[in-house]
């Protein structure tokens, strides 16, 4: 039965999407452009499949990828944030303590007697993400969406290869648990630390690089509607700008997103100095990066030398 589960899982996701242009176009539909490099790997992470690992500079739209992939299949997207000292208790499941304590204590009251088996059941299981995106019952897989694996340590990484290699998790009370619909799974980083190579060996790879000025500006008018071209061309600039400045966290595409939006929200129409003064807290978040673009002079930020 699983694993005809599967295959009819594969089937439709090769009706969905059949091509790398069909899902360019599908992700295009939910406002996420990529280029052929991105789309292909996507693609094939959803078709051979294949775990897929992203990488690049934060705010390049590493999650946003994940999110889109699960809206244009129109599936759930299971996301688990990575941090570090996170273990399988928060990430695949936990055992309902107080809910089994309540067993025993009924099956006390009444004369009767709880094996260790029936304490350990499924019903008794507490499902975290991991485990909540093995067992999805489909018809379509869900995204499984690991943000930040970076953050996690070693043993966590470990502790993936199971998943990644086989959807599958072992727990010890219940044995290997099988996905009859593998999720589509997606691992983010922003290289706080390099990955092992055994999970490397395990996922297709992207790296997702800051996108062109024309894409980045269809990307902004896309996500903030109703704003005047010119002010998203200006931020696209300013923030090319920020980039090649020697500031310690470089903005990302969200971070435009978030600056059109907050400047389209003070009635700004065109960017100026005193417009980038008031509002460099909304893309620049480190107060020694906004200290040294001051000293730089704001107006270079605006191609202006008034």
């Amino acid at each position: 039965m699983g694993r005809g589960a599967t295959g009819d899982a594969r089937e439709e996701l090769a009706q969905l999407v059949p091509d790398v242009e069909t899902l360019a176009r599908r992700l295009g539909a939910v406002d996420y452009l990529v280029d052929e490099g991105l789309a292909t790997s996507i693609f094939l992470g959803l078709r051979l499949p294949q775990p897929l690992l992203l990488e690049g500079e934060a705010g390049v739209g590493k999650t946003e990828a994940a999110k889109a992939v699960a809206s244009a299949l129109d599936t759930p997207l299971v996301r688990l944030q990575c941090y570090e000292g996170i273990d399988a208790a928060e990430a695949l499941y936990e055992w309902n303590y107080p809910r089994q304590l309540l067993s025993i204590r009924l099956a006390e009251s009444t004369g009767g007697t709880l094996s260790e088996h029936d304490l350990f059941g499924r019903e008794y299981l507490i499902q975290r993400p991991l485990l909540r995106a093995l067992v999805h019952p489909g018809p379509r897989p869900a995204v499984l969406l690991i943000d930040e694996v970076d953050r996690a340590d070693d043993d966590f990484e470990a502790f993936l290869l199971e998943l990644l290699g086989e959807a599958a998790v072992t727990i010890p009370e219940l044995g290997q648990i099988r996905a009859t619909h593998p999720p589509v799974i997606v691992l983010t980083s922003n290289r706080t630390r390099d990955l092992h190579d055994a999970v490397k060996r395990r996922c297709l790879y992207q790296w997702i690089d800051y996108p062109t000025r024309d894409r980045e500006v269809e990307i902004v008018r896309r996500r903030v509607r109703g704003v005047a071209e010119s002010l998203v061309v200006q931020v696209v600039d300013a923030i090319a700008r920020m980039r090649a400045a020697d500031i310690q966290k470089p903005p990302g595409v969200a971070e435009a997103i978030d600056w059109v939006a907050a400047l389209a929200l003070l009635g700004v129409e065109q960017l100026d100095v005193e417009a980038v003064g008031r509002t460099i807290g909304t893309v620049v978040k480190y107060s020694e990066d906004q200290e040294l673009l001051r000293e730089a002079g704001l107006e270079q930020l605006v191609g202006s030398t008034a």
